[in-house]
């Protein structure tokens, strides 16, 4: 059945999402320029997602792959997977719901009408039709439906481009013809319509940062790239008075041809990106960027607690990553029984290779599972639970201490702050700050699994990726812990005197706890280094160069010192923190410019400090080099995060040694891509802002049917020339238009699950880049 003629609001916090027309959905009208108007459109068709049923045996049922996914075949179907250790229950397949929209006719000019009866160029006789039809489509999940076969509902923005532009204040109807959509009838009000041409952060500024910028930019897909004049005024609108409080004039940030955004002379927008600054705004309120002729940005705020709202979501991502304890209220609104915890009966056994040696540490030529699988043994190592997993895996790696070593900073950067924010976990009534008993959780797995001598093991793995269908408490491979291992030991040792220090002036009695227990992973590596008779990557010197200088730190004695000085790079005044293939002295770096100077090198020290500043004015210079401000190593690959979290780390420490007001600006414009001012218009992080990812490679929520927890930030958008992931691009291929390839990088983020290079997650990256930056910029003077 047609609905009646819809009259679209358009306005600037909604989408329009329940109206139903046919097969399809359409979510959203705006205008990207005042002679192109937009729909997108949903195919309308639904997802069933598989569920956890009992397992009711057959006699025609085969199972196939037995040692892990165990296809279910019956009468030569697949029905899908037997899941658990004990395999009573199935794990049916996924299904889409629904007929698909045809899009064809609707990319014909001649399909299409727009008429208005207050508008004489457009009026009803006249059936003007568009010059040219634009589409962009691309799946919105991908729903495994057979063992190697998926599906997916898609998403349809089709631009229509007017011989004409439109008049503010008048009405139009856009008349479909030949196509199963009702006519659409609206006012164009661009001062009160979003446009999806208009980005901005979804939480909004503090009022003293020191940048308050949004974007202009819209890609067409095959339309190519629009270009808007320069003379574009701009005003930013209280939501509540209506009141424009501040105006401007937009301009370009990057030409789309102009390719200079990194090292690789690429550029990644395939349009042309304006700025529109308005940072001299300070007062609080809720507002809209309102750019003449075009439409809004959806409402942002300007108020003293963005940031910490922002970091809370992004540290609560840490709790739901937690292994070893259930998820629920009071703590959190996701449900999860726990996982992988002895007294659940979960073994985990010894293997030999440590995690340095494996494909998930620094062995290149491993498999990720190769060698951690041939050192499996039958000793069960006792204890062995807790720590932060990832996304698409249970794994939990000593490289996830990277998420534990930056909350502790924040707490001994700023103490008062971080005593009176709650994350609202299970330690929260006790007299530590939360942000400190978040950090100690995931320390925690690493210390009850150290050994008598010493050692400590590099993390607990599963013997393969998990199995189909199957949630992290149901996992059914085999579960090792990882050798004790000099890599691991070192990072260990560093962090764990890191958090004694922490805890020094607030538990006296634990941090001795933690400092006894650093020092015997400390002397064990020390013990064990010389006895490997292989060369060991400059992972390990670099780790044990940190440890040294924290124990130095924490204890004032000078035999860590004498070690930090023979392994440190910065007894040369033209080292960098990092140098790939040869060494990444940050953290180092970062201490000993914090120490006091009694207790350093003179020159060292002033060598660390200016390394840092180094870093950060490349930082900054990278920032005016990209059209939407994000950081990077200009040689870093454009992925894994790089478009999803700011790399200011270095920016935000330069700016608390020096107080130089263009590092914090540039920190606070790194951080604006991955909190929704970019092309998708979406914040990178689950549960924060206006949309986020909805199919994060999350797979206890998915098993669950629950939408995913808060505090995930993905991968995101990822370049296709450095893309590894051909067979998961290949995939959204098949519901993609122009091919996924083709798509500018800013703009090609798939929230579909099945690609982890965009929708996974990790501790260490992206999630604890996010925590560290938003937290600084939070609780900053």
């Amino acid at each position: 059945m047609r609905l009646p003629t819809l009259l679209v609001s358009l306005l600037t916090t909604a989408l329009v999402t329940s109206n139903v027309i046919g097969s399809a959905k359409l979510l959203h009208v705006g205008t990207v320029a005042p002679d192109v108007i937009g729909l997108t459109i949903s195919d309308g068709r639904g997802a069933e997602y598989g569920r956890q049923i009992p397992y009711k045996p057959h006699p025609d049922d085969k199972i196939t792959e037995p040692q892990k996914d165990r296809w279910v075949t019956r009468k030569g179907t697949a029905i899908g997977s037997l899941v658990g250790p004990e395999a009573k229950i199935l794990g049916t397949f996924s299904r889409l719901v629904g007929e698909p929209f045809d899009i064809v006719p609707a990319t014909k000019p001649g399909n299409w009408a727009v008429t208005s009866l207050d508008d004489d160029i457009y009026e009803p006789g006249k059936r003007v039709r568009p010059t040219a039809v634009c589409r962009k489509s691309k799946p919105t999940d991908l729903l495994r439906v057979a063992p190697w076969d998926w599906a997916a509902p898609v998403e349809h923005t089709l631009y229509l481009k007017l011989p004409s532009p439109l008049t503010q204040g008048k009405h139009y109807t856009i008349k479909p013809g030949g196509i199963s959509l009702d006519p659409i009838e609206f006012a164009w009000e661009p001062a009160d319509q979003r446009s999806e041409a208009v980005h901005i952060s979804h939480i909004g500024f503090r009022p003293d940062d020191p940048a308050k910028v949004a974007f202009l930019s819209c890609w067409l897909g095959d339309g190519g790239g629009l270009s808007y004049p320069e003379a574009l005024k701009f005003h930013v609108v209280d939501t509540e008075t209506h009141r424009r409080v501040l105006s401007g004039t937009i301009s370009l940030a990057k030409g789309a041809n102009d390719k200079t955004e990194d090292a690789y002379k690429r550029n990644y927008n395939g349009a042309d990106v304006y700025e529109m600054d308005f940072s001299a705004l300070r007062e609080p309120g809720t507002y809209r960027v309102f750019v003449e002729s075009v439409g809004c940005s959806c409402a942002f705020r300007i108020a003293d607690d963005v940031w910490r709202k922002a970091f809370t979501v992004s540290a609560r991502g840490f709790y739901h990553q937690r292994s070893g304890i259930p998820l629920g209220p009071p703590y959190t609104d996701f449900k999860r029984p726990r996982p992988f915890h002895p007294e659940a009966g979960m073994n985990v056994y010894a293997s030999t290779t440590p995690i340095m040696d494996s494909g998930n540490g620094l062995n290149q030529s491993d498999s990720n599972f190769g060698n951690l699988n041939k050192g499996r043994t039958n000793e069960i190592v006792p204890n062995a639970w807790g720590g932060y997993m990832d996304a698409g895996d249970w794994d939990r790696r000593i490289q996830h201490l990277d998420a534990t070593r930056l909350l502790l900073d924040l707490a001994i950067l700023f103490p008062r702050y971080y005593e009176t924010l709650s994350l609202n976990i299970p330690e929260s009534r006790n007299t530590l700050p939360d942000v400190v008993d978040e950090a100690l959780f995931n320390l925690d797995c690493y210390r009850r699994m150290q050994t008598p001598e010493g050692g400590i093991r590099g993390g607990i793995e599963s013997a393969e990726h998990p199995a189909h269908g199957e949630g992290s408490w149901q996992e059914s491979l085999p579960v090792m812990a990882y050798a004790p291992g000099v890599w691991s030991s070192y990072v260990y040792a560093g962090t764990a005197a890191r958090a004694a220090l922490c805890l020094k002036s607030r538990h006296p009695e634990l941090a001795s706890e933690y400092q006894e227990s650093a020092l015997r992973a400390m002397h064990w590596a020390e013990t064990e280094l010389p006895r490997r008779k292989d060369k060991v990557p400059h992972q390990v010197h670099d780790a044990r160069n940190l440890a040294a200088l924290e124990l130095l730190r924490l204890t004032g004695h000078t035999q860590w010192h004498d070690i930090f000085l023979a392994t440190t790079v910065f007894k040369d005044a033209k080292a960098d923190l990092f140098v790939w293939q040869d060494h990444e002295q940050r953290e180092a770096a970062w201490v000993y410019t914090r120490m006091d100077p009694s207790r350093t090198d003179a020159d060292v020290r002033t060598n660390c400090r200016n390394a840092i500043l180094r870093e950060a004015d490349q930082r900054v210079k990278q920032c005016g080099q990209t059209a939407f401000r994000w950081t990077k190593y200009p040689w870093a690959p454009t992925a894994y995060g790089i478009l999803s979290s700011p790399d200011a780390v270095s920016l935000v420490r330069a700016h608390l040694l020096t107080g130089k007001v263009r590092y914090l600006r540039a920190a606070v414009l790194a951080c604006q891509t991955g909190l929704g001012a970019n092309p998708v218009n979406i914040c990178y992080t689950t549960g924060l802002g206006h949309r986020w990812p909805l199919h994060p490679l999350h797979i206890d929520s998915r098993i669950s049917l629950q939408s995913p927890p808060p505090g995930l930030t993905v991968f995101g958008p990822v370049d296709p020339q450095v893309d590894s992931q051909k067979w998961a691009r290949d995939l959204v291929d098949r519901f993609c238009y122009p091919p996924a390839a083709e798509w500018p990088t800013i703009e090609a983020y798939w929230d579909v699950f099945w690609y982890p290079v965009v929708c996974e997650f990790t501790i260490h990256q992206p999630m604890a880049a996010n925590a560290y930056v938003w937290g600084y910029l939070a609780a900053r003077p």
